[in-house]
Order: structure tokens, then C-alpha cells, then sequence
């Protein structure tokens, strides 16, 4: 069997100088291996190519075969590493919190302990007729948290 660390460097060899980071790496028992990359202005299929020979490059099929697949972060996708947060600083994102509660809101702040969201809530001020949204900054740590997610806009 391939080992996850094995082809983790090979990934990490690649990437060296390049402004691309590894957001997953998973090496199945039967040998299907798969590569999430991403970066911060998007990943090129070309890219996701020539890393994928690279590996093939370093891994010999005739001691094992293997499946290999090679690809970014999908979109919309959870976020599995700190480096997403960082590059969807400003961006929408969608948080569902561990006790159920969804919010959508402008990724403000990220640190390696927790993270902002502004979000807009209706609030009814004394002697107004009608609510306005405010905007509030709701903090998070990781742990608290089931998943973070960019949200696609088509405004």
C-alpha cells in the first residue's frame, strides 16, 4: 500500500516555490489517491497536470498500481485548511455551527484560534416604526464549529 506520508512530500516538493498549498491528500486501502490543492486566485487545470505527472514521476506502478487523481479545493466545498480562510478574507461564507445554527455573513477576521463573520441582523431601535439591519461580528472558534464554506454570489 502507498503511504498517505509518502506521497504527502512528493505533493510538498511540487509545491515548493509555488503559491499553490495542499488542502487535502487521502490515499484509500485500495490505492486511489487523491490530491486537493487550491490558491489563492484559482487553480489552473494545467497545473493540476503537471502535479499529477510529477507524482506519477515519483511513484513506481510496478511495485504498485494505483488510481490518481489530482484537483482543487471544490468550490462551495467546506474549508479543510487555515489558508482558506485566509484567502476568502472579505468574501461571503456560509458557518454551521455545531448546535445547528446556520449563518451567512463577510469573512472579516482569521487567526489561528478562531475566526469574524459580519453578519446582518433586522434591529428595531426605540421610537422606530420599522427594523434596519445592523451589522454584528460574530467570533468562532474552529472547534465550534461543523463547517465554513464559501458562498457563490451571481449578483
Amino acid at each position: 500500500m502507498i503511504e498517505k506520508s509518502t506521497v504527502s512530500q512528493i505533493v510538498n516538493d511540487w509545491l515548493e516555490g509555488k503559491e499553490y498549498f495542499v488542502v487535502d491528500v487521502n490515499v484509500s486501502p485500495d490505492d486511489k489517491i487523491l490530491v486537493e490543492i487550491d490558491h489563492a486566485e484559482g487553480v489552473w487545470i494545467e497545473d493540476c497536470v503537471e502535479l499529477s505527472r510529477y507524482i506519477e514521476s515519483k511513484l513506481n506502478r510496478e511495485e504498485e498500481d494505483y488510481e490518481l487523481e489530482v484537483g482543487s479545493a471544490g468550490i462551495g466545498q467546506p474549508f479543510k485548511v487555515l489558508q482558506q480562510y485566509y484567502i476568502h478574507l472579505g468574501c461571503d461564507v456560509e458557518v454551521l455551527t455545531k448546535g445547528g445554527i446556520k449563518y451567512t455573513g463577510v469573512l472579516k477576521d482569521v487567526n489561528e484560534e478562531r475566526f469574524v463573520v459580519t453578519v446582518q441582523k433586522k434591529v428595531k431601535e426605540a421610537g422606530e416604526k420599522r427594523p434596519k439591519l445592523v451589522d454584528e461580528d460574530l467570533c468562532f472558534t474552529y472547534d465550534e464549529i461543523k463547517y465554513t464554506k464559501y458562498l457563490i454570489s451571481f449578483k
